[in-house]
């Protein structure tokens, strides 16, 4: 996702910050909320990441948003630069310089890396879309530039990505058209949904040793049980089929893409998705989290009795996808899709009407009720329910 700048009004931000600096203080004999979120995940096992503005970390006049990478996180996502249309502008030259920093940055600090991502229909150069569009691009030319960019993209970052996002949201919604769950997108269309496992054995070829996700949103939990209407039964049906077929696929990502105004859901609901994955023999992860609050005309003028509420809305939202990931062993990862109201894509997205509020951090950095929520799950959850991760094997 593309990524932007949320001004609130100064109205807003002054009220958000007076909601903020009401939480109450840590226990003085065990003070998890003075702890890194990093530190406070080790225990777990669990590495906690966050989505990588470039621009954002290379700009001196805003030093607090690489410390706070560089400090908090323990695994970082390229949230653009390791897209085709930024890694491939033009055909056959790759410009690597910008995945590269970040990859730089990630070794300095002692940082995992989630490569993001191989195969997306969104994001892709204009060569490739124009060329397929005017017929100079076959489709049977078209897999062999999908299986060359796999590889060369795969191949120069051998050895330094932990977790590969190879195909990206691959399959539609209920409200799409036609509503019947289906493989949806420019790939498909082109290619039939053979590219998916294609891909993941391009992709293995060119790295023995990453781990291998398919990442989508909307999967957070089950529906009906019929992959017609349910898309969650339709990619587990997908990556299962995968799997018996010796697909080198090793693990599901769930975005984790919420929003305050829905009837969201319960921590035994996520639970329950991530043990059905596991159990067949995938690793799971929460890839992209963070939770969207309709910017209401009061929580623009600054009205606490809008605000309050869906600060803690988002709150139990970040907990409850945490408590799910923490409850499942071969939940590996849990990042948010960027941690600061002050570059946030959602404001950009959703415009009709405007949301945002959607991070752990507001736009002066000061801390929200969700990462007071983040920090305690991780700090005060245990034996017997919650143990230490079991790392996954990259399935050849």
């Amino acid at each position: 996702m593309k990524v932007s700048r949320l001004i609130i009004t100064g109205t807003v931000a002054l009220a958000v910050a007076g909601a903020l600096n009401a939480m109450p203080a840590a226990a003085d004999n065990v003070r998890p909320a003075e702890q890194s979120l990093r530190g406070l995940a080790q225990r777990h096992g669990l590495q906690i990441g966050t989505a990588v503005d470039m621009a954002a970390l290379a700009d001196t006049a805003d030093p607090q948003y690489r410390a706070t990478v560089a400090s908090q996180f323990s695994t970082v996502t390229a949230e653009n630069v390791m897209k085709w249309e930024v890694l491939e502008p033009t055909r056959g030259t790759y410009n690597w310089a910008p995945a590269d920093e970040l990859i730089a940055f990630a070794q300095r600090n002692r940082q995992s890396v989630r490569g993001h991502v191989l195969v997306w229909h969104n994001q892709l150069p204009g060569w490739l879309t124009a060329g397929v569009a005017d017929g100079s691009i076959s489709d049977t030319e078209l897999r062999v530039i999908l299986r060359d960019h796999i590889t060369a993209v795969v191949k120069h970052f051998k050895g330094k990505i932990w977790q590969w996002d190879v195909v990206n949201e691959a399959v539609s919604d209920p409200w799409d058209s036609p509503p019947a769950i289906h493989y949806k997108g420019f790939w498909a269309q082109h290619l039939g949904d053979g590219y998916i496992a294609d891909a993941f054995r391009w992709a293995r070829a060119a790295d023995a040793k990453a781990l291998l996700f398919y990442n989508d949103y909307n999967i957070e939990v089950f529906g009906s049980g019929n992959a017609a209407d349910d898309k969650t039964q339709f990619v587990y049906e997908m990556v299962k089929r995968l799997r018996e077929t010796g697909v080198p696929i090793d693990g599901v990502g769930s975005q984790g893409h919420l929003g305050t105004q829905y009837g969201n859901y319960d921590t035994f609901q996520v639970s329950d998705a991530l043990r059905r994955f596991t159990d067949l023999g995938l690793a799971t992860a929460f890839t992209e989290v963070d939770v969207r609050s309709q910017m209401t005309a009061g929580v623009q003028a600054g009205d606490s009795n809008e605000i309050n509420p869906r600060l803690q809305a988002s709150a139990g939202n970040f907990g409850i996808l945490l408590q799910a990931c923490l409850s499942n062993r071969h939940c590996l990862s849990f990042t948010v899709w960027g941690f600061t109201d002050r570059h946030s894509w959602v404001p950009t997205w959703f415009t009709n009407p405007p949301e945002g509020l959607a991070t752990l951090y507001d736009e002066a950095y000061q801390p929200k009720r969700a990462l007071g929520i983040v920090k305690a799950e991780l700090a005060f959850s245990g034996a017997p329910y919650v143990l230490p991760r079991i790392p996954q094997k990259p399935r050849r």
